[in-house]
Protein backbone atom coordinates (compact mmCIF):
# COMPACT_ATOMS: atom_id res chain seq x y z
CA UNK A 1 0.00 0.00 0.00
CA UNK A 2 1.28 3.47 -1.03
CA UNK A 3 1.83 6.10 1.58
CA UNK A 4 0.14 9.49 -0.73
CA UNK A 5 1.14 13.07 0.88
CA UNK A 6 -0.83 15.80 -0.77
CA UNK A 7 -1.80 19.68 0.30
CA UNK A 8 -1.59 23.45 -0.48
CA UNK A 9 -0.20 25.37 1.78
CA UNK A 10 -3.29 27.91 3.00
CA UNK A 11 -1.61 30.39 5.43
CA UNK A 12 -3.96 33.28 7.80
CA UNK A 13 -3.86 36.67 6.28
CA UNK A 14 -5.29 38.81 8.76
CA UNK A 15 -6.30 37.37 11.94
CA UNK A 16 -5.01 33.89 13.48
CA UNK A 17 -6.66 31.18 11.89
CA UNK A 18 -9.13 33.25 9.10
CA UNK A 19 -8.03 30.83 6.92
CA UNK A 20 -11.05 28.52 7.57
CA UNK A 21 -13.87 31.26 7.27
CA UNK A 22 -12.15 32.57 4.16
CA UNK A 23 -12.34 29.33 2.39
CA UNK A 24 -16.03 28.89 3.35
CA UNK A 25 -16.82 32.17 2.51
CA UNK A 26 -14.40 31.51 -1.15
CA UNK A 27 -16.75 27.82 -1.38
CA UNK A 28 -20.13 30.20 -1.36
CA UNK A 29 -19.11 32.84 -3.35
CA UNK A 30 -16.87 31.00 -6.38
CA UNK A 31 -18.73 27.33 -5.66
CA UNK A 32 -16.62 24.26 -5.85
CA UNK A 33 -12.98 25.22 -5.96
CA UNK A 34 -10.52 24.28 -9.54
CA UNK A 35 -8.28 22.16 -9.67
CA UNK A 36 -5.07 23.70 -10.70
CA UNK A 37 -2.16 22.18 -11.95
CA UNK A 38 -0.79 20.28 -8.96
CA UNK A 39 -3.70 18.81 -7.50
CA UNK A 40 -4.64 17.98 -11.47
CA UNK A 41 -1.26 15.68 -11.04
CA UNK A 42 -2.36 14.12 -7.33
CA UNK A 43 -6.02 13.46 -8.67
CA UNK A 44 -5.16 12.01 -11.92
CA UNK A 45 -2.06 10.03 -10.38
CA UNK A 46 -5.03 8.27 -7.74
CA UNK A 47 -6.95 7.66 -10.69
CA UNK A 48 -4.49 5.48 -12.25
CA UNK A 49 -3.43 3.80 -8.97
CA UNK A 50 -7.58 3.11 -8.76
CA UNK A 51 -7.71 1.69 -12.24
CA UNK A 52 -4.67 -0.74 -11.20
CA UNK A 53 -6.19 -1.51 -7.77
CA UNK A 54 -3.48 -0.52 -6.07
CA UNK A 55 -4.39 0.68 -2.21
CA UNK A 56 -3.16 3.96 -0.72
CA UNK A 57 -3.81 5.89 1.94
CA UNK A 58 -3.82 9.83 1.87
CA UNK A 59 -2.01 12.08 4.60
CA UNK A 60 -1.42 9.49 7.20
CA UNK A 61 1.25 11.14 8.91
CA UNK A 62 0.72 8.34 12.23
CA UNK A 63 1.16 5.77 10.24
CA UNK A 64 4.10 7.35 8.79
CA UNK A 65 5.62 7.98 12.39
CA UNK A 66 4.57 4.37 13.40
CA UNK A 67 6.28 2.89 10.39
CA UNK A 68 9.19 5.05 9.27
CA UNK A 69 10.37 1.97 7.06
CA UNK A 70 7.54 2.89 4.51
CA UNK A 71 8.21 4.69 1.39
CA UNK A 72 6.56 8.51 1.78
CA UNK A 73 5.38 9.31 -1.59
CA UNK A 74 5.09 13.41 -1.18
CA UNK A 75 3.27 14.68 -3.91
CA UNK A 76 2.52 18.24 -2.64
CA UNK A 77 4.05 21.23 -2.96
CA UNK A 78 7.88 21.53 -0.45
CA UNK A 79 5.95 22.76 2.97
CA UNK A 80 4.84 18.82 3.42
CA UNK A 81 8.61 18.62 3.72
CA UNK A 82 8.30 20.69 7.09
CA UNK A 83 5.10 19.59 8.08
CA UNK A 84 6.60 16.09 9.36
CA UNK A 85 9.58 15.07 11.15
CA UNK A 86 10.38 12.36 8.44
CA UNK A 87 12.42 9.66 9.27
CA UNK A 88 11.13 7.88 5.95
CA UNK A 89 12.27 7.25 2.53
CA UNK A 90 10.93 10.03 0.04
CA UNK A 91 9.71 9.80 -2.91
CA UNK A 92 9.48 13.72 -3.68
CA UNK A 93 7.49 15.22 -6.45
CA UNK A 94 6.38 16.54 -8.78
CA UNK A 95 4.62 19.17 -7.50
CA UNK A 96 7.92 20.55 -6.48
CA UNK A 97 10.44 23.53 -6.48
CA UNK A 98 11.02 25.80 -9.86
CA UNK A 99 14.56 25.10 -9.19
CA UNK A 100 17.06 23.23 -6.96
CA UNK A 101 18.49 26.71 -5.63
CA UNK A 102 15.34 27.24 -3.81
CA UNK A 103 16.59 24.45 -1.46
CA UNK A 104 20.02 23.88 -2.13
CA UNK A 105 20.45 21.87 1.18
CA UNK A 106 17.52 19.36 0.32
CA UNK A 107 19.17 16.25 -0.02
CA UNK A 108 21.23 17.23 3.01
CA UNK A 109 18.31 18.07 5.28
CA UNK A 110 15.70 14.91 4.53
CA UNK A 111 16.03 11.33 3.90
CA UNK A 112 14.74 11.44 -0.25
CA UNK A 113 15.54 8.68 -2.16
CA UNK A 114 13.87 10.12 -5.60
CA UNK A 115 12.56 13.52 -7.08
CA UNK A 116 10.21 13.34 -9.53
CA UNK A 117 9.69 16.32 -12.10
CA UNK A 118 7.24 16.57 -15.05
CA UNK A 119 9.39 16.17 -17.89
CA UNK A 120 13.03 15.84 -19.41
CA UNK A 121 14.19 19.27 -19.81
CA UNK A 122 13.18 20.26 -16.11
CA UNK A 123 15.08 16.70 -15.58
CA UNK A 124 18.37 18.04 -17.45
CA UNK A 125 17.95 21.42 -16.20
CA UNK A 126 18.13 20.10 -12.29
CA UNK A 127 21.06 17.29 -12.61
CA UNK A 128 23.78 19.53 -11.49
CA UNK A 129 22.51 19.91 -8.64
CA UNK A 130 20.25 16.94 -7.85
CA UNK A 131 21.93 14.13 -9.97
CA UNK A 132 21.01 11.07 -10.37
CA UNK A 133 17.98 11.69 -7.72
CA UNK A 134 16.15 12.90 -10.09
CA UNK A 135 13.89 11.51 -12.58
CA UNK A 136 11.36 12.80 -15.58
CA UNK A 137 7.36 11.58 -14.87
CA UNK A 138 4.21 12.78 -16.00
CA UNK A 139 1.01 12.04 -14.84
CA UNK A 140 -1.60 10.55 -17.02
CA UNK A 141 -4.51 12.08 -18.74
CA UNK A 142 -7.68 10.31 -18.39
CA UNK A 143 -9.05 9.58 -21.88
CA UNK A 144 -12.16 8.36 -20.61
CA UNK A 145 -12.96 12.34 -19.61
CA UNK A 146 -10.98 13.54 -22.62
CA UNK A 147 -12.48 12.44 -25.96
CA UNK A 148 -13.06 13.12 -29.41
CA UNK A 149 -16.41 14.80 -30.93
CA UNK A 150 -17.61 14.12 -34.37
CA UNK A 151 -15.83 16.81 -36.38
CA UNK A 152 -19.39 17.93 -38.41
CA UNK A 153 -20.97 18.67 -35.21
CA UNK A 154 -18.06 21.34 -34.35
CA UNK A 155 -18.55 24.89 -34.77
CA UNK A 156 -15.47 26.45 -34.56
CA UNK A 157 -12.03 26.11 -36.78
CA UNK A 158 -9.59 27.16 -34.11
CA UNK A 159 -9.75 27.27 -30.35
CA UNK A 160 -6.69 29.55 -29.48
CA UNK A 161 -4.88 28.66 -26.02
CA UNK A 162 -3.54 31.16 -24.65
CA UNK A 163 -1.11 30.44 -21.54
CA UNK A 164 1.33 33.21 -22.48
CA UNK A 165 2.79 34.16 -18.72
CA UNK A 166 5.27 36.70 -19.06
CA UNK A 167 5.32 40.03 -21.28
CA UNK A 168 1.74 39.49 -22.53
CA UNK A 169 1.60 42.95 -23.48
CA UNK A 170 4.38 42.77 -25.18
CA UNK A 171 3.89 39.21 -26.98
CA UNK A 172 0.08 40.37 -27.68
CA UNK A 173 1.21 42.60 -29.99
CA UNK A 174 4.00 41.11 -31.33
CA UNK A 175 2.88 37.20 -32.01
CA UNK A 176 -1.12 36.84 -30.48
CA UNK A 177 -2.59 39.51 -32.77
CA UNK A 178 -0.71 38.74 -35.97
CA UNK A 179 -2.10 35.19 -35.48
CA UNK A 180 -5.88 36.61 -34.58
CA UNK A 181 -5.11 39.14 -37.70
CA UNK A 182 -4.35 36.00 -40.24
CA UNK A 183 -7.17 33.91 -38.86
CA UNK A 184 -9.66 36.48 -38.90
CA UNK A 185 -8.35 37.08 -42.94
CA UNK A 186 -9.24 33.43 -43.68
CA UNK A 187 -12.41 34.19 -42.57
CA UNK A 188 -11.85 31.19 -39.46
CA UNK A 189 -14.22 30.93 -37.13
CA UNK A 190 -11.89 31.60 -33.04
CA UNK A 191 -12.73 30.50 -29.96
CA UNK A 192 -10.11 31.82 -27.22
CA UNK A 193 -9.27 30.73 -23.75
CA UNK A 194 -6.72 32.25 -21.40
CA UNK A 195 -5.05 30.27 -18.95
CA UNK A 196 -6.21 30.57 -15.15
CA UNK A 197 -9.47 32.42 -16.33
CA UNK A 198 -11.75 29.16 -17.39
CA UNK A 199 -12.12 26.59 -15.53
CA UNK A 200 -12.05 22.88 -16.65
CA UNK A 201 -15.51 21.94 -17.47
CA UNK A 202 -15.58 25.40 -20.00
CA UNK A 203 -12.02 24.24 -21.68
CA UNK A 204 -13.57 20.51 -22.31
CA UNK A 205 -16.90 22.22 -23.52
CA UNK A 206 -14.56 24.35 -26.09
CA UNK A 207 -12.53 21.28 -27.35
CA UNK A 208 -15.72 19.92 -27.77
CA UNK A 209 -16.61 22.69 -30.33
CA UNK A 210 -13.43 23.46 -32.02
CA UNK A 211 -11.60 21.63 -35.14
CA UNK A 212 -8.06 22.30 -33.86
CA UNK A 213 -6.19 24.29 -31.79
CA UNK A 214 -3.44 27.01 -31.59
CA UNK A 215 -1.23 26.41 -28.27
CA UNK A 216 0.51 29.34 -26.85
CA UNK A 217 3.24 29.00 -24.67
CA UNK A 218 6.94 30.26 -23.67
CA UNK A 219 7.76 26.49 -22.69
CA UNK A 220 5.47 23.57 -20.54
CA UNK A 221 7.46 21.08 -17.98
CA UNK A 222 4.51 18.80 -19.08
CA UNK A 223 1.34 20.91 -20.48
CA UNK A 224 -1.62 18.68 -19.30
CA UNK A 225 -4.06 21.41 -20.79
CA UNK A 226 -2.42 20.87 -24.52
CA UNK A 227 -2.63 16.54 -23.55
CA UNK A 228 -6.09 16.64 -22.80
CA UNK A 229 -6.53 18.56 -26.04
CA UNK A 230 -4.88 15.71 -27.76
CA UNK A 231 -6.51 13.18 -26.10
CA UNK A 232 -9.58 14.77 -26.89
CA UNK A 233 -8.85 14.09 -30.62
CA UNK A 234 -7.67 17.91 -31.60
CA UNK A 235 -4.89 18.62 -33.68
CA UNK A 236 -2.26 21.37 -32.25
CA UNK A 237 -0.61 24.02 -33.86
CA UNK A 238 2.04 24.93 -31.12
CA UNK A 239 4.36 27.75 -30.53
CA UNK A 240 7.84 26.42 -29.79
CA UNK A 241 10.47 28.75 -29.47
CA UNK A 242 12.75 26.85 -27.12
CA UNK A 243 15.74 28.74 -26.24
CA UNK A 244 16.00 30.02 -22.08
CA UNK A 245 13.72 28.91 -19.29
CA UNK A 246 12.00 32.39 -18.80
CA UNK A 247 10.98 32.44 -15.34
CA UNK A 248 12.06 35.91 -14.14
CA UNK A 249 12.25 34.94 -10.98
CA UNK A 250 15.43 32.96 -11.96
CA UNK A 251 16.39 33.87 -15.69
CA UNK A 252 18.94 35.40 -16.46
CA UNK A 253 20.63 36.24 -13.13
CA UNK A 254 19.94 33.07 -11.19
CA UNK A 255 19.39 30.58 -13.62
CA UNK A 256 20.23 30.45 -17.17
CA UNK A 257 18.97 27.23 -18.73
CA UNK A 258 18.07 26.14 -22.44
CA UNK A 259 17.17 24.10 -24.35
CA UNK A 260 13.46 24.24 -23.27
CA UNK A 261 10.00 23.36 -25.20
CA UNK A 262 6.11 24.31 -25.26
CA UNK A 263 5.02 20.53 -26.07
CA UNK A 264 7.87 18.44 -23.93
CA UNK A 265 5.43 15.19 -24.89
CA UNK A 266 4.71 15.29 -28.67
CA UNK A 267 5.06 13.73 -31.91
CA UNK A 268 4.23 14.20 -35.67
CA UNK A 269 1.00 12.65 -35.17
CA UNK A 270 0.00 15.49 -32.38
CA UNK A 271 -0.03 18.52 -34.84
CA UNK A 272 2.37 20.83 -35.76
CA UNK A 273 5.27 23.38 -34.37
CA UNK A 274 6.22 26.96 -34.90
CA UNK A 275 9.14 28.91 -33.56
CA UNK A 276 7.73 32.68 -33.79
CA UNK A 277 5.18 34.59 -36.53
CA UNK A 278 7.39 34.23 -39.55
CA UNK A 279 7.40 30.56 -39.26
CA UNK A 280 3.34 30.41 -38.15
CA UNK A 281 2.18 32.32 -41.24
CA UNK A 282 4.08 29.73 -43.36
CA UNK A 283 2.75 26.59 -41.50
CA UNK A 284 -0.75 27.67 -40.99
CA UNK A 285 -1.79 26.78 -43.94
CA UNK A 286 -0.27 23.19 -43.98
CA UNK A 287 -1.25 22.63 -40.89
CA UNK A 288 -5.24 23.57 -41.57
CA UNK A 289 -4.92 21.40 -44.67
CA UNK A 290 -4.02 18.68 -42.62
CA UNK A 291 -7.01 19.00 -40.00
CA UNK A 292 -9.29 19.28 -42.89
CA UNK A 293 -7.79 16.33 -44.46
CA UNK A 294 -8.15 14.51 -40.89
CA UNK A 295 -4.15 13.26 -41.68
CA UNK A 296 -3.61 13.81 -37.76
CA UNK A 297 -3.59 11.55 -34.60
CA UNK A 298 -3.37 13.07 -31.47
CA UNK A 299 -5.58 10.90 -29.33
CA UNK A 300 -3.23 8.05 -30.43
CA UNK A 301 -0.26 9.44 -29.09
CA UNK A 302 -1.55 9.59 -25.38
CA UNK A 303 -3.62 6.31 -25.74
CA UNK A 304 0.05 5.06 -26.64
CA UNK A 305 2.26 7.34 -24.10
CA UNK A 306 0.40 8.69 -21.03
CA UNK A 307 -3.11 7.07 -20.34
CA UNK A 308 -3.78 6.67 -16.66
CA UNK A 309 -2.54 3.65 -16.23
CA UNK A 310 0.50 3.61 -17.94
CA UNK A 311 1.64 6.95 -15.89
CA UNK A 312 0.29 5.27 -12.40
CA UNK A 313 2.63 2.00 -12.57
CA UNK A 314 5.65 3.85 -13.42
CA UNK A 315 5.19 6.14 -10.54
CA UNK A 316 4.52 3.25 -8.64
CA UNK A 317 8.03 1.31 -10.28
CA UNK A 318 9.47 4.28 -8.72
CA UNK A 319 7.71 3.92 -5.31
CA UNK A 320 8.90 0.14 -5.27
CA UNK A 321 12.56 1.07 -6.34
CA UNK A 322 12.57 3.95 -3.67
CA UNK A 323 11.80 1.15 -0.67
CA UNK A 324 14.29 -1.28 -2.01
CA UNK A 325 17.48 -1.53 0.67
Amino acid sequence: MLNLFYGEPEGDRWLPFDRYPRRIVRRVVRGKPRPGGHARVFLNLRKGLDLLNVKYRVNDFDHARRNHHEVACIIGQPFLLDKHPWRNPILFGTALYSHPVDDPGLLSRLPIRKILVPGKWMMEMCRPMWGDFVEAWPVGIDSQVWVPTPMNSKDFDVLLYDKVRWDHEAIGASLIKPIQARLEEEGRSVLTIRYGHYREEHFQAALQRCKSMIFLCEHETQGIAYQQALSAGVPILAWDRGGSWQDPAYYPLRVDFSPVTSVPYWDERCGLKFGDLAEFQSRWGIFWSQVTERTFAPRNYILENLTLEMCAQKYLDFATNTAAP
